[in-house]
Parts: structure tokens; C-alpha cells; sequence
């Protein structure tokens, strides 16, 4: 299609973008514009037609739109162009983060959103994410690079506030978590942790150090349990009986009624599921399409993870390494949670599947996020 000897910025793109890990996005993206119109035609018949079948899939077109444009340009960046907007989206977001404090809106019982009235509501935990996981990798490649296999000796590298210290990290990341607390949202809460502890882990951190994490961790699911309500709840439900009228018990219903090629005219389980289309988009896949297409979905979702894993060994620069690895603790996660909520492998938790569920903020998100990935790994097969 193009001559290597061309000489372009778009040429040299062209040759040297992670081809593969590009269209696994985009294909991502196509299978979200099916699955919005699929989750809306069952919204119009549940809301008896106030909500129509187009409605979310005409809401998340500019979203598509704006997500595949920065994409596709982040993915152009240089690393230091890269850098510039990874800090930008984290000094902005954390604002945002701010603002949901002292103007707060509750929402579905939280208050994470952030709300400007004429605007799209903005939940800045999601856009925070493509400059979290940057400037986490940058800093722990920074500590590394400073104090080499030392950088986890908390004596040296934690009360050093004059120099590189794990101080400067943890303060303004304690306030994110102690927001993400106060909304509440849980559940991205420990998906932050996850994705830290796994980017630590990957770095050098002591296995007697990933002990400590690992009871940390476990004493703040049993914080949540006694002193959060809904995760009280969420957590109790778990080890009784399904109720087949609640969220779970429909969703379940639906996955069961779609056998191995869908419903067909028979698939109306879910049109009684409220958030059909984010926070249990795979029961809509599997009642109208089939668990032969939702399980082709999940394959898509692991070839993703798997081709970041890849790239993270591959790739010879530390940030970089520690950037891919990072993103892909965070795209897994969050899609273990999604699809184990709705299958009742674990407790409730309403969050959206990557690129496929309904939301704006998300999905932008993550285009951006890969976006950076794609120039991070651009630049590192150029070097």
C-alpha cells in the first residue's frame, strides 16, 4: 500500500504501529456500536418506549468518533509529547476528582460524577487512567533508575522528601483512593490498587513486601465489608440464595435462555435487566447472539491482554515495559470484575466492560491509554 522509502510522518507510522494490537481495538470498538443498538432494543421494550432502540448507540457516537481520533493521534506522539499529556489528564482529572468533593452529585448512590450542566457527565476516576498508569510507570522506572535494586528500601527511598521519594507518589494517591472511599466506588478503588501493586511487582518488589500488600489489601475488603453498606450487601448476597427478580438473577436468566446461538424472537430476559448496557452488556450478547458469541467476545478481550503482555517483554526500555504491563493489569481487571459480577463469581460491582459498555468517559479513556501504548511501543521499535 506504501513504500518504505516514502518519507512521512504518516508513512512512518504506518510501518512501524503494532498493527495487530490496533485492530483488536477497532474490533472492540465495532463489536460496542452492535452491542449499544442490541442492549437499546431491549431498553425500548422495558421502558415501554420511552428509552428508544437508537438512544445509546446515537449517544456514544461522538465518543467513537472522539475515541478513534485521539487514539489514532496519541498514537503519533512522540514519548515526550506522550508524557506532556499524561500529566496534563492527571492534574485535571485529580481537579475533577476535587470537584466531585466539594460540589458533589449523587448518582445510581455515588457521587464520582462530575457535572457541568449543558456538558456529558464526566466520571474522572475513568479519564484519570491513561495518566495514572504513564506517570506511575515513569516514576517507578525514575526510582529505579536512581537507586537500582535499593528503590524498595523504605528507610532510604520513603522519608526523603528533598529527593526522589515513594512520599511524593503516595500522598496525592492516597487522596485519589480516599475520594474514590467517599463517593463511594470501591470497586475502582481496587482496581487502582491492583494496577499499582501489579506494576510494583513487576518492578522488583520483595515478596516479603508483597505479603504486607497482599494483607493490606485484604484488610481493606473487610473495611469495606463492615463500614460501606452496598459492598455489605453486595458481599452477603453472594453466599445466599439468587433472588431471580434482581439484577444477577435476570442476568443469569438471560445467559441461560441464549443457549449457543442466541434467543432469536424468544430473547426478552433481558429486556427486564436495568443497565443492560454497561454493567451486564454479556447478557445481552449471550441471550440475543449466543454463548458462542460471547465467548468469541472473551477471546478478543484476552487476545488484547495477551498481545500487552507480549509487547511488555519485548519492548527494551524499563518505562516503557512497566507502562504496557501496567495497562494490561488494568484492561484485565476491570474485565475479570465486569464478567465475574454478571456470572456471580464475585460480589456485584458496577462497572463497565473496556471499550464495550456503555460510557463515554470510559471508552475515551482507553483510547487514549492505548493510543500512548501504541507510541510507546512505536518509538521503542524505532530506537
Amino acid at each position: 500500500m506504501f513504500k518504505r522509502t516514502e518519507e512521512s510522518r504518516f508513512t512512518s507510522w504506518y510501518f512501524e504501529i503494532d498493527k495487530n494490537l490496533l485492530v483488536l481495538v477497532l474490533l472492540m470498538i465495532v463489536g460496542a456500536m452492535v452491542i449499544a443498538i442490541s442492549s437499546g432494543s431491549a431498553n425500548f421494550v422495558r421502558t415501554d418506549g420511552r428509552i428508544q432502540w437508537y438512544t445509546f448507540f446515537v449517544r456514544m457516537i461522538p465518543f467513537y468518533i472522539l475515541g478513534v481520533i485521539a487514539m489514532l493521534g496519541t498514537s503519533m506522539s512522540s514519548r515526550k509529547t506522550i508524557m506532556r499529556i499524561a500529566w496534563a489528564d492527571l492534574i485535571v482529572c485529580f481537579l475533577l476528582l476535587l470537584g466531585t468533593v466539594v460540589n458533589p452529585h449523587l448518582m445510581n448512590n455515588s457521587h464520582r460524577w462530575f457535572i457541568v450542566p449543558g456538558l456529558p457527565r464526566i466520571m474522572p476516576s475513568d479519564l484519570m487512567k491513561p495518566g495514572f498508569i504513564i506517570i506511575t510507570a515513569w516514576f517507578i522506572s525514575k526510582m529505579r533508575e536512581i537507586y537500582g535494586n535499593d528503590m524498595f528500601n523504605i528507610k532510604r527511598t520513603l522519608f526523603q522528601v528533598k529527593t526522589w521519594s515513594w512520599a511524593w507518589y503516595a500522598a496525592p494517591f492516597a487522596i485519589v483512593l480516599g475520594i474514590q472511599w467517599w463517593h463511594p466506588d470501591v470497586g475502582t478503588m481496587i482496581l487502582y490498587l491492583a494496577t499499582f501493586g501489579v506494576m510494583l511487582f513487576l518492578a522488583g518488589l520483595p515478596m516479603r513486601m508483597v505479603s504486607i500488600f497482599g494483607g493490606g489489601a485484604i484488610g481493606l475488603l473487610t473495611l469495606g465489608v463492615l463500614f460501606q453498606p452496598h459492598v455489605r450487601a453486595r458481599t452477603l448476597a453472594m453466599f445466599g440464595a439468587v433472588d431471580p427478580t434482581s439484577q444477577i438473577g435476570i442476568a443469569l436468566r438471560a445467559i441461560r435462555n441464549g443457549g449457543l446461538f442466541g434467543a432469536g424472537d424468544k430473547a426478552d430476559i433481558v429486556e427486564h435487566l436495568p443497565m443492560a448496557e454497561s454493567d451486564f452488556v454479556l447478557s445481552v450478547i449471550s441471550e440475543n447472539f449466543g454463548a458462542i458469541a460471547a465467548c468469541g467476545l472473551i477471546i478478543l478481550l484476552a487476545m488484547v491482554a495477551l498481545r500487552l503482555l507480549k509487547q511488555s517483554r519485548c519492548v527494551r526500555d524499563d518505562f516503557t515495559s512497566i507502562a504496557i504491563a501496567g495497562t494490561a493489569a488494568m484492561f484485565g481487571f476491570q474485565v475479570c470484575i465486569n464478567l465475574a459480577s454478571t456470572l456471580r463469581l464475585m460480589p456485584a460491582k458496577g462497572m463497565t466492560l473496556p471499550f464495550i459498555s456503555h460510557g463515554g468517559s470510559s471508552l475515551v479513556a482507553y483510547c487514549i491509554l492505548f493510543g500512548m501504548i501504541l507510541a510507546l511501543i512505536r518509538e521503542d521499535k524505532w530506537k
